[in-house]
């Protein structure tokens, strides 16, 4: 955000703070063109039905139960459950004024994690054939019949090898490993069927982008296409871009790799505001601005990884790997943009224009205004472009404004939001984690590519598609393959 804009945006705030509160933030493309806000996983009536709220518990509880914690921390403005000690690889700033010596108000990682697609149940997860031109559009019923009338036996058995690298990525592993049983197909699209039998349909929100997102930056972009046998030892396999980031993500949203987690869920539809717009409930007051500020500068520029962002206000971003930020600031006294640190903080006791002061339960002797744009990746469509790197991830980004409340040595214990939607919840894989199966071990042997897999790779691999899962040394070995 330039400083006209910001300027606008706080006079706004001064003259109407509860309208300008309560503006949904824009969301923006690469260009800096305005994303709409149209939802690619909600529909109204998601939203209206609360389907949403069910959507994002589900996998706030699959995150949460595999959160490791880390160490306490004596921050006086945070809760138990907002401390960015608990997120951050190292947390070396705690200071603004540190920060800005350190040239820190602006940090990218060295590269994008990774587009990918969020697999939709409806259309078969992985069993989604998506580069087939024949391939329906509609519901799960209507794929799933498709694929029962076109079965992959018989397309390998044609010997039509446009056909064969139009197969599912599910149905590509299948004949890497011999499952002639389809184990792995078969979950993905019984995984709609107990849906379709017991509702009629399979909503379109339902997918694994809480696995896409770890493994966008947790494994290697894969780069190129790889090309090894299939278990006959004769059917080639290729597998495109977009096959191995699919059963990357399947990985990682089916394995109990742990997570750092950081946040409050709050289940409430219509939360209720002040009359400066401020959010009431404690829970619904998301991650602590605080918290969010530490965060970014200490996991993006220090330990220069991602980490997940989870927003709540439009039900369309909510499991989104952060790439960059940059950050101006404002004083929070004129609400006018500042040109460092020390024009935009402003003594306690001359805090005359607070409109949260109620709030302040911290024994604060500063507060200073920030207004930070960060970018995040989101999901792209699957396709057979036979390469993959930076320019091929879609990439957002959006503003936050909030101020921090800073003690007398300058370390950050708090703050308040400038707008009433803002990060709900914060995750990260630890840096070594792995997403792995109990089968792992029975691979004993080394797989030479492109030669078929030897016999123990084989039957580890079958054994953990029996459980949903790919096997993490075929994953893994396939990025290696696209990377060399």
């Amino acid at each position: 955000m330039n400083s006209s804009d910001l300027r606008k945006y706080l006079r706004q705030f001064q003259q109407n703070p509860r309208a300008t509160m309560m503006v949904l933030p824009e969301k923006r493309d690469r260009t800096g063109a305005v994303v709409p806000s149209g939802s690619i996983f909600f529909t109204e009536e998601d939203v209206r039905n609360g389907d949403d709220v069910a959507a994002k518990n589900a996998v706030r509880e699959v995150v949460f139960q595999r959160r490791r914690r880390g160490p306490p921390s004596g921050s006086a403005g945070f809760r138990s459950v907002d401390r960015a000690v608990n997120l951050v690889d190292q947390l070396e700033y705690s200071k603004p004024a540190d920060m800005a010596a350190a040239g820190l108000q602006r940090a990218s990682l060295a590269e994008t994690p990774w587009s990918d697609d969020y697999w939709p149940i409806y259309a078969g997860g992985l069993g989604k054939r998506y580069a087939d031109p024949e391939f329906p559009s509609g519901g799960w019923k209507e794929s799933f019949d498709y694929i029962e009338g076109h079965p992959a036996s018989a397309i390998v058995a044609s010997g039509d090898q446009g056909a064969i690298d139009r197969l599912s990525p599910s149905e590509k592993y299948e004949l890497l490993i011999g499952d002639t049983s389809g184990a792995l197909t078969a979950a993905m699209w019984n995984e709609g069927r107990r849906y379709y039998e017991r509702d009629g349909r399979v909503e379109t929100w339902m997918g694994i982008c809480h696995g896409w997102a770890p493994a966008a930056f947790m494994l290697r972009r894969p780069r190129r296409t790889v090309v090894v046998k299939a278990a006959d030892g004769r059917t080639e396999l290729r597998f495109f871009p977009s096959d191995i980031k699919a059963l990357a993500s399947l990985l990682w949203a089916k394995a109990a790799a742990p997570t750092r987690f950081i946040g409050s869920r709050s289940d409430e539809r219509d939360p209720q505001f002040d009359e400066v717009g401020r959010v009431l409930s404690p829970e619904a007051f998301d991650t602590n601005p605080g918290t969010w500020h530490l965060s970014v500068v200490n996991q993006i520029a220090v330990a220069q990884r991602s980490f997940i962002l989870d927003v709540t206000y439009d039900y369309e971003v909510w499991n989104q790997p952060v790439y960059s930020y940059e950050y101006t600031y404002f004083n929070p006294q004129t609400l006018e943009p500042a040109a460092d640190v020390n024009s935009a903080t402003v003594p306690r006791e001359q805090f005359t224009n607070d409109k949260f002061r109620r709030y302040r339960d911290v024994p604060f002797a500063s507060v200073l205004g920030v207004s930070m744009t960060v970018q995040y990746v989101v999901e792209t469509s699957p396709t057979h472009a036979s390469t993959d790197d930076p320019s091929q991830d879609q990439i957002h980004s959006t503003d936050y404004r909030y101020d921090l409340e800073l003690d007398a040595d300058g370390n950050v214990i708090g703050g308040e939001w400038y707008q009433s939607t803002h990060p709900d919840f914060l995750w990260v894989p630890p840096p070594r984690a792995r997403a792995v199966t109990v089968a792992e071990h029975l691979a004993t042997a080394s797989w030479t590519a492109p030669e078929h897999l030897p016999a123990s790779w084989r039957r580890a691999a079958a054994s953990a598609a029996a459980s949903g899962l790919p096997l993490a040394r075929i994953v893994e070995q396939l990025i290696d393959l696209a990377n060399t």
